[in-house]
């Protein structure tokens, strides 16, 4: 029999190692996956690190219900769960929402990407701008039993060069404590013209595991100097979207530039009261600062004439959160019990100004025009503060296990109220305060009919803040919170080294919208996202490894604000979402030899709610080769990438108004030594 894992240990991965076979359900606790009522998915390093992953994006490509909705190459990272967006601000680092970099997370120190599709309020809380879609979670690395140091060093198309160092050490008569430290340095020229990117990050991750008590404290530095970096579009009404083009060709100007830093700091305690109880709590601060210095372009006629309105927008966020809970288990009568509590608070204080730089340019998309330098010497690279946000909850939820754990029923909800001030940026006096308060319910049921198959349905509530989009006229208004539902059904099955997941989902959210033509942002009727999913994962034989799968989705406008347009295809959410990814060893060849392979397909998708305007439907292929080896007893991986092979241009998405270009064809090359 396998050994019983550690207390605070990870759930294993699944056959193939690119999964994991569970996951973190907040406040429940890491849950086997395939008996879990809902549709979550957690990416291992090994996924990470076999795939050249450098962003978050990078690793949500192998999720069919995920797509972007900001550019490639922006230095910023945002998405779309089924059909709704998830910010990078909504992203939370070991539970706690508010501690990553609030635009670009980085991946070093990274050991799982969890991924949970549709609303989980009552399971996580409220992220800071409450988005439902989906959650994200991102869990740190800790060291493992076996002494680490592993540096990579390696390429990024057109010139950037990378080197990492990873190394985890533990110590103590057991190995109670443990550190693992990360850091990373990329620098050069990018694929896109003119653009240049530093990108750095280093974290200290420090760790006690004793026989009832788990502490764990996570430090982090990130920064990234991006010059000219890319930009989401707006397009105006009356014409159709030009089509994409080359997306090597960049429309930004050679001076804009883009740079941030982010200081984090995470603490977090466990203690088993007895074997079936675990309090723990936890505390997480950040400081996130941004300058950007560029324009948002504007197309304007069908010919891709555009305007670029020039701004420097200095932003910053102070954050601060804590939890606090608790998880056991007990019996009455024939039922099992698995409960759990927890309260939850954020607290954030954000600056954001807009501040307009010389004259408007006029250019193209195909034939961009470069204007002379313009300065921002003098403007400040501060804003005073412009929102402020208190957000707070009290959960708790029990699941109760049935006929030798055959059906398995959980019942809970979370009391949450969500406080967004906006204040003006040259007064500091209170411009709007929306105060909202809901119960959020949750339901879900996994029954077990026969070995390996779980059937499984889900009810669930969210409370949403929404944001207006960084080009609204309305930045700084803050909108009522809404309430959005979520009714899900399912099915898994583990075929051992091979699994598959179906699910169906219907989940209606009050819809935002940037109007082109007056860049007011408005929560303008309500959306309903009808989907069906289905994921393969695992090694079905023996050294061919699968991870993908397609997702269907029918999103629709049901209560616009203008009637005419009920009914009408929601914007920016795709019919079809496929995403299939392979890895095939070739032993006869050499042994250590590994082809990978994926194919992403994305269907057409409407930019505006008359659906008049859309961009049409687009395939990406991803190739590339794995070697590893021993050289003088030291392990070594050689790997080798292509991303967008065919060099297809296309436009990714025109999700909540916006214009998206994808990404060019982007070559990886790296060596790994773990000495």
């Amino acid at each position: 029999m396998p050994s019983a894992p550690k207390p605070g240990a990870l759930p294993p991965p699944y056959a193939g190692g690119q999964v994991a076979r569970g996951a973190g359900v907040g406040l429940l606790g890491n849950r086997d996956v395939m008996a879990t009522p809902f549709s979550l998915t957690g990416y291992t390093e090994k996924t990470i690190r076999d795939q050249q992953a450098r962003t978050l994006q990078d690793v949500l490509n192998n999720d069919p219900s995920v797509r972007t909705n900001v550019p490639a190459f922006s230095g910023i990272q945002g998405f779309f769960i089924r059909g709704f967006p998830v910010f990078a601000q909504d992203i939370a680092f070991n539970g706690l929402y508010g501690v990553t970099d609030s635009f670009n997370p980085a991946l070093e120190p990274i050991e799982r990407v969890e991924v949970l599709h549709g609303p989980s309020t009552m399971l996580t809380g409220i992220p800071p701008f409450g988005t439902i879609g989906g959650t994200i979670n991102l869990i740190p690395k800790r060291a493992g039993d076996e002494p680490l140091t592993r540096f990579t060093t390696g390429f990024i198309s057109n010139a950037q060069s990378y080197n990492a160092i990873d190394v985890g050490r533990r110590y103590g008569y057991n190995g109670e404590w443990g550190i693992r430290f990360n850091g990373a340095y990329q620098a050069g020229k990018t694929p896109i013209d003119n653009q240049k990117q530093e990108y750095g990050v280093t974290s200290l991750a420090l760790d006690y595991r004793g026989d009832r008590l788990r502490l764990n404290l996570d430090l982090g530095y990130q920064k990234v100097d991006f010059d000219s970096p890319l930009r989401n579009r707006s397009v105006l009404p009356g014409f159709p979207i030009p089509k994409a083009p080359d997306l090597r060709l960049n429309q930004q100007q050679p001076w804009e530039y883009r740079d941030s830093d982010n200081k984090s700091a995470a603490i977090r305690a466990e203690y088993d009261l007895t074997d079936q109880l675990t309090v723990y709590a936890a505390y997480g601060h950040s400081f996130f600062h941004q300058v950007y210095f560029g324009g948002l372009p504007s197309i304007f006629n069908a010919r891709g004439d555009y305007r670029d309105r020039i701004q420097l927008t200095p932003y910053q966020t102070t954050s601060d959160t804590g939890e606090v809970g608790l998880r056991g288990q007990f019996e009455t009568g024939p039922v099992k019990h698995r409960i759990g509590a927890n309260v939850v608070g954020l607290w954030q204080d954000t600056g954001l100004t807009n501040i307009p730089v010389g004259p408007t340019i006029t250019s193209n998309i195909y034939n961009p025009v470069y204007a002379p330098p313009r300065s921002d010497v003098g403007l400040p690279r501060f804003s005073p503060t412009t929102a402020e946000r208190f957000n707070r909850s009290v959960a708790i939820a029990d699941t109760m296990s049935f006929l030798d754990d055959r059906v398995e029923l959980t019942v809970g909800g979370r009391w949450q109220g969500i406080q967004a001030k906006a204040l003006s940026p040259t007064t500091g006096l209170t411009t709007s305060d929306a105060n909202n308060e809901a119960f959020s319910p949750g339901t879900g049921i996994v029954v077990k009919p026969i070995e390996h198959l779980s059937l499984y349905a889900n009810y669930i509530e969210g409370l949403t803040s929404t944001a207006p989009p960084i080009n609204a006229v309305n930045l700084n208004q803050s909108f009522p919170a809404t309430v959005s539902k979520q009714v899900e059904v399912g099915a898994k099955y583990d075929f051992g080294p091979f699994g598959v997941t179906v699910a169906g989902f219907e989940i209606k959210q009050p819809s935002g919208f940037l109007d082109p033509a007056t860049r007011v942002f408005a929560i303008s009727g309500e959306q309903r996202n009808r989907g069906l999913e289905v994921n393969l994962f695992g090694e079905p034989i023996q050294g061919l490894r699968v991870l993908g799968g397609v997702s269907l989705i029918d999103g629709v406008l049901t209560k616009a604000s203008n009637p005419a347009f009920n009914g009408n295809t929601a914007v920016g959410v795709p019919t079809v979402q496929l995403n299939l990814y392979g890895e095939y060893d070739l032993p006869y060849l050499a042994s250590g030899l590994t082809l990978t392979g994926r194919v992403i397909y994305t269907s057409s998708q409407f930019y505006d709610q008359a659906n008049t305007q859309s961009i049409p439907d687009w395939t990406t292929l991803d190739l590339g080769i794995r070697y590893t080896s021993m050289i003088r007893n030291t392990p070594v991986t050689l790997r080798a990438n292509v991303q967008n092979v065919t060099g297809v241009n296309y436009w990714s998405t025109t999700g909540r108004g916006i214009l998206s270009p994808g990404a060019p064809r982007t070559y990886l090359l790296s060596a790994s030594f773990d000495f």
